[in-house]
């Protein structure tokens, strides 16, 4: 029997994910009151080791949603977290150049300057690695690896987690340096330092839009589903251990919230994107650009074998260059036991 939680702690990444929507529409909160167990936002508190636990997974009995790199990290690190589901939505992983680059494909990168953030004051630079990732697969596209462009790196000193993230008045948050939005890489494209950058997601296309960049490829678009893998294909539902050793029916009430969310924006296409576009600090306009019209629809937790596959790969990606400081079989990380229970019992329920 499960003993009786005092608090849950949650964390989500600011992208579209079933506990985000669940976290705003209270549902999550609702469904542990009952439990008398209270629901704290990891990110917004006061103490930083708190709001690091984002990336380590320190902090006990705590769930996480979002990019899969920092919950990579910890478990080679040898933090003790399980992955309770997998989701994968596809987004937009642009390389971009300026129009009077010269560049137009990828074939066009070979020699050419790219620049890469370099975060030296975080524990996992995922925003780094994300980059590489985006930038190895297109090159790959065409026969080239990443030592054919010259990489030029852009330090920046300032941790994710300086300060707590701000919630405004509609429940949306704005989570400034935490969530890697500094693009002093952009920055650097713009002066003509470098010709080339990876960007993702919805501040990318809007970006690309308002600045007038050149897209030269979307490995987010690409057929090849280990081409579109990256920090957030698949992105991990995951808990820490003693959290499902010691309180399995609170990993089934976050699955069973997280499934609850994803089921209402299947049928709520509109008020997702408004909800997505609270997540993602931007207009329900580039939402759709970046993550498709269908966006509603790409919000599914379970663990189909895409996604084990990506989540592998992306593993041995993130070791082979050094990332971490280990592979691992995601399989052994995996815990399909509070999934499973949850479709049983929906499944009893309406048989």
């Amino acid at each position: 029997m499960s003993k009786a939680l005092d608090t849950l702690w949650y964390t989500r990444c600011p992208v579209p994910t079933g506990l985000g929507i669940a976290v705003q529409k209270g549902w999550l909160e609702e469904s542990f009151r009952a439990k008398s167990t209270k629901i704290e936002s990891l990110r917004e508190s006061a103490n930083q080791s708190v709001r690091e636990s984002h990336f380590d997974h320190t902090l006990a009995n705590s769930v996480r949603h979002g990019g899969n790199i920092p919950a990579i990290w910890a478990r080679a690190i040898g933090r003790e977290t399980k992955v309770i589901g997998l989701s994968w939505a596809d987004e937009a992983q642009l390389i971009l150049t300026t129009p009077n680059s010269g560049i137009r494909n990828v074939k066009d990168l070979k020699g050419r300057k790219f620049g890469l953030p370099k975060w030296v004051n975080v524990q996992i630079d995922f925003v780094r690695a994300q980059a590489l990732r985006g930038l190895e697969n297109a090159l790959s596209l065409d026969g080239l690896a990443v030592s054919d462009v010259e990489i030029v790196d852009y330090e920046i000193g300032i941790g994710y987690s300086d300060a707590p993230a701000k919630k405004s008045a509609d429940g949306s948050y704005i989570f400034g340096s935490q969530s890697g939005s500094r693009n002093d890489e952009l920055i650097g494209l713009l002066r003509g330092e470098v010709d080339a950058i990876f960007l993702k997601g919805a501040s990318a296309v809007a970006l690309a839009s308002q600045l007038n960049l050149v897209t030269v490829i979307d490995t987010g678009a690409h057929p090849e589903p280990l081409i579109r893998a990256n920090n957030g294909t698949p992105r991990t539902l995951s808990v820490d251990t003693h959290l499902i050793e010691n309180h399995f029916d609170a990993a089934e009430r976050i699955v069973e919230q997280v499934l609850r969310a994803e089921d209402w924006a299947h049928a709520h296409p509109d008020e997702t994107r408004r909800f997505l576009a609270k997540e993602t600090n931007s207009s329900e306009y580039w939402v759709s650009v970046a993550y498709g019209a269908d966006a509603h629809l790409r919000l599914q937790t379970d663990f189909a074998q895409t996604s084990i596959d990506g989540l592998q790969d992306f593993v041995n990606f993130l070791h082979r260059w050094e990332f971490i400081p280990q592979s691992f079989n995601v399989n052994d990380w995996i815990d399909t036991r509070p999934y499973d229970s949850v479709i049983s019992k929906r499944q009893a329920a309406t048989a």
